[in-house]
Formats: C-alpha cells, structure tokens, sequence
C-alpha cells in the first residue's frame, strides 16, 4: 500500500483490533520494544502453563471483588447516615467492612500474581574476603600518617591540647541538656491535692455543692478541689465526674462506702492516654473517652468495658460536712491516669490497705 491509498475495506478487516488494558500487538507493556517469546534461562524457574491460567483466573476473581467492594464502600458512605450512635455503629461497619474486603482482595490478588505467575529467580550473591590486599593496606597507612604530618596535630602540641580542650564541653553538653527534663517525680504521680475535709466545687464556677441540691439520679457534673480552680497542674490529676445514681443501680464493683447518697465520684482522666473522659450516657450509666473510645461502666466501680484503657477510672471517697456540702474523705488510693513504671507499687499498697481495713 502506497502512502497515497487509502485503506479499503478488506486491508480494515486485516487489522487485529486492540482490547483495552492489553498492549499493541507486537509492542511490550512498558515501551515500544517487540515482545520476545519466554526462553529457558539459567537461575530462572518459569511458571507451570496450566498453574498460571489457573492463577489468572484467582487473581481476576479477586481484582472483581476488590472492584465490588471499592463500590460498596462509595455506596455505604452515600447510603448510611450518621445521626445517632447506632447510626454511627451501623455505618463504620459498613465502610470498615467493604474497605476490608476491597485491599484484601487487591492485595491477595497482588500476592498470587507475583508467586504463581511470574517467574522465580535463583540468585546467588557471591562472597569475597572482607581483608584488603596488602598493597592497599600499606598505601593506607601510609597517606594516614602523612596526612597527620602535614595537619601539624603531632607537631603543634599546643594547638592540639587547645583542640581537645575546645571539644570537651561539647560533650558534657547532652549531660547540661538533661536537666531540662525536668525534676525526678518522685511519688508524686500517685497522689493528687485532694485532702480529708477538701469541699467539691463546680468547675468553671467554683460553686461548692449541697448534696441535698445534687438529688437527681443521671446528674452529672465536673468537679474541682477548692482552692485549685485555677491551677492547671493540679487538676490536670483531680478532676472529677461527680455522677448520681439510685442505690440501688450501684454494683459490687463500686465502693459504696465512698459514696453517699448515691453520689459517686471518679477521676475525670482516662487511664489510657490522659484525655478528660467526660461523654456520659445517662440510659446505659457508660462513661466515653473522646479520644479513643474507652468505654466505663459507672454503676460498677468505672471497670473498662471497651477501648484501649486497662484500669478503671479511680474513685475518691466522699462524704459531706456538718453543712451537708460534699467534701472528700481522703485522697485516691491508686494513682489516677495513664499508667506508668512505678504504679504497680502503689496498686500493692493500695490493695493491701484495702485489706487491712476490711
């Protein structure tokens, strides 16, 4: 066909059509080059024929999958609303659900075309010894001490004393930097500023609270010592809840002899990571950490039901003074917050205390 003519019909039917996601015929995947048929290689295993077509057809099956959940996952985001925490619950299953599904898929689709398809090679790293030869050794050796030489270190002994001299507090400098790690905290970790007789006031305002006022059940409010309202590093630790049940909503898990009146008193600080654990549903009496979704049942001495938190939010015993406010009976027996190296001691002692007194 000359580069006047025009194809005709016949010469159009000669032409193999091209189906998309495969290359031209005659050209490789990744270039123009001319795909060259598989020969037998030293080192190189080629994939058994009837196993790759087998293969083929796994890793088609899990890239539809994956293409399915990838569809499903758009769908639920559009699909499933959020509004309430059932909504949320039924919602994060979906999305969670099908994006399981689609990189799973993606990925076992990935890892049976690498292992059943492509072909395997037989490589050999070959060792030689580490030691150099004793030409280069002694040329080494050789420019070392020159290049000493001609630096003056050996022959300029005062310049050389000044230079260690400059350089020695260099290196005492990370033991300066320490210090600014502050204080060792001793014990104070286990305990907070509360105290026998110490009032419970409302955060924000100060307000020390009747207990007589504080009379129904599914209050709650965040609770301060007097006297630190304003001092943020100690109710970083002292914060409370102050929730009030029904006697008889209350489980063996709480002390109820640090209650009164079914009021009950916990840290505010979330034993996982420190945040205020704050979020309150008065119908299931569960106490939820924003942060990461640590979940404590109130009614039973604040114990974990779900998250990341190890221990229960701390109680303090309470109590109230001759006016009938609610004050504290003593400080938390157990240090509040995350956890740290030395809390193991203070639980022993705790619990020992604990016995004792029983």
């Amino acid at each position: 066909m000359t580069e006047n003519e025009l194809p005709g019909p016949d010469d159009e039917a000669r032409v193999p059509r091209r189906v998309i996601g495969t290359p031209a015929q005659g050209t490789a995947v990744l270039g123009t080059r001319p795909a060259t048929a598989e020969v037998e290689t030293p080192g190189v295993t080629l994939p058994d024929p009837a196993d790759a077509r087998k293969a083929e057809r796994t890793v088609t099956l899990l890239f539809f999958i994956a293409f399915l959940a990838g569809i499903a996952f758009i769908a639920s985001y559009v699909i499933f609303q959020v509004g309430d925490i059932d909504s949320t619950g039924v919602s994060n299953a979906a999305l969670g659900g099908s994006l399981t599904v689609a990189l799973l898929a993606l990925s076992a689709g990935v890892v049976v075309w690498v292992r059943r398809i492509m072909p395997k090679y037989n490589i050999v790293q070959e060792r030689h010894e580490m030691r150099s030869d004793d030409d280069t050794r002694d040329y080494v050796g050789k420019t070392f001490v020159a290049g000493a030489n001609e630096s003056g270190f050996v022959k300029h002994k005062m310049m050389r004393r000044t230079l260690l001299l400059a350089a020695a507090p260099l290196g005492l400098a990370p033991l300066v930097l320490l210090k600014d790690l502050g204080p060792l905290p001793g014990t104070s970790l286990r305990h907070t500023v509360w105290k026998k007789g110490m009032k419970l006031v409302v955060e924000g305002t100060g307000q020390p609270i009747l207990a007589a006022d504080f009379d129904s059940p599914g209050g709650i409010l965040s609770v301060v010592p007097e006297g630190y309202e304003h001092d943020l590093n100690a109710l970083a630790k002292a914060t409370l809840i102050l929730i009030k049940f029904r006697p008889e909503d209350l489980k063996s898990g709480t002390i109820k002899n640090w209650t009164y009146d079914g009021i009950v008193a916990y840290s505010k600080i979330c034993t996982h990571v420190g945040c205020p654990a704050a979020l309150y549903e008065q119908t299931t009496h569960h106490i939820l950490c924003p942060c990461h979704q640590s979940t404590f049942d109130a009614t039973d001495g604040a114990k974990v039901i779900f998250g990341p938190a190890a221990r229960p939010l701390p109680q303090l015993p309470i109590g109230v003074d001759g006016q009938g406010y609610l004050i504290a009976q003593a400080d938390f027996d157990v240090p509040v917050g995350p956890s740290f190296w030395e809390r193991g001691d203070a639980e022993a002692d705790a619990r020992e205390a604990r016995g004792n007194q029983s």
